[in-house]
């Protein structure tokens, strides 16, 4: 029986796989952590060692209060800094005093620093540094989040950590990157538990103005309990893992298909849904994704979990592993959703006449 099962499952994988692919981007024209429309040209110009735009674009977002576009492009300039920083350098040495040229630059420094196998002294050394940032920064959260980031690597006290949680919504009380690094903290790896974690999420969530990102921040709880077996931590049961998934869908379903804001968030929500075996959900959400695979939760090196992104890893960086893993990687993993369907899906649906012998018309 499992060999005619097996069989049979081939021929429906074979026969429906092409139709179940509809609605994806062609696998050669998904692209990995590719820049929106603003970030780019400065990337751009950074290679070729001129920092003006990248300049621009950070104080543009700091004049116009763009805190969510402001995080993600000091994270990215800082993560393109680390191997190719001339632009940064120059940028530095013509404005030494610039806020947002020391934004990247200490972005950067912790992220060297964490992967410092004396990860905890290096970072403590930096305290100075990341104080005097934040503090010439009287309305920018970016700062804080960092500030978080560092406390967590540091080993830094609850007391700490709380005070600065409290200097980051106090300028921005729904600040995405903030509550990651709250919820990083809060997590079982680190110095809460998965219960934390969720309670902290869940929380954040209802709290959260509609359209933001924190809304889906239960479904970040989620990705972390699921790299563990669930005997583990019986505290969290599989449905409250479901109901993160339900809230980061009505999330995902208010923006545009292919939008590369939420891709992060929805490309997390589709490994949930996988590893939750919720197909139809997932193909759905992989169709709203298109070309934007981002390399978290795809990439991770291995003992990561599932292929997941280490929760440990510096903040701002990528897999040390081969680049095009986390590609290769989600790729795997639209390819499986896809099968599955197949597989699920009857060989004759319902409204389709089975074509010759013994079908409609047949001899």
């Amino acid at each position: 029986m499992s060999l005619f099962r097996a069989l049979i499952g081939a021929v429906r994988a074979a026969r429906h796989a092409p139709r179940l692919a509809a609605g994806f981007v062609p696998d050669d024209d998904v692209l990995l952590d590719a820049p929106d429309e603003r970030l780019a040209p400065a990337l751009v110009a950074a290679a070729l060692a001129d920092p003006e735009p990248a300049a621009k674009l950070l104080a543009t977002t700091r004049d116009a209060c763009e805190w969510e576009d402001r995080d993600r492009y000091v994270t990215r300039l800082a993560t393109f800094a680390y191997s190719r920083g001339e632009w940064l350098t120059h940028w530095l040495a013509v404005a030494p005093r610039d806020p947002d040229a020391l934004l990247v630059a200490t972005q950067l420094a912790v992220r060297r620093a964490w992967e410092s196998p004396a990860r905890a002294e290096r970072l403590r050394e930096l305290g100075p540094l990341i104080h005097a940032v934040a503090e010439d920064a009287p309305h920018d959260p970016v700062p804080w989040r960092l500030a978080l980031d560092h406390a967590r690597g540091s080993h830094a006290g609850h007391a700490v950590f709380e005070s600065l949680w409290e200097q980051a919504v106090r300028r921005s009380p729904h600040h995405y990157g903030s509550h990651v690094a709250a919820l990083k903290y809060l997590s079982a790896q680190w110095y809460g538990s998965h219960r934390a974690a969720f309670d902290f999420a869940e929380q954040a969530a209802d709290d959260a103005a509609p359209g933001s990102l924190v809304r889906a921040l239960p479904v970040r709880a989620a990705h972390d309990r699921l790299r563990v077996p669930p005997d583990r931590d019986p505290a969290v049961p599989p449905a409250r893992v479901d109901l993160a998934a339900d809230r980061a869908l009505e999330l995902s379903a208010a923006f545009p298909v292919g939008d590369p804001w939420p891709a992060e968030v929805r490309n997390l929500l589709a490994y949930v849904l996988v590893e939750r075996e919720r197909w139809g959900e997932a193909r759905e959400e992989f169709g709203r994704i298109g070309a934007h695979a981002t390399s978290f939760p795809w990439g991770g090196a291995p003992g990561a979990g599932r292929g997941a992104v280490r929760e440990d890893s510096p903040p701002g960086s990528q897999p040390r592993s081969n680049r095009a893993d986390p590609l290769r990687r989600f790729l795997a993993a639209r390819d499986r959703v896809r099968g599955e369907l197949a597989r699920r899906t009857p060989l004759w649906e319902p409204g389709h006449g089975r074509a010759g012998r013994g079908g409609p018309g047949g001899h």
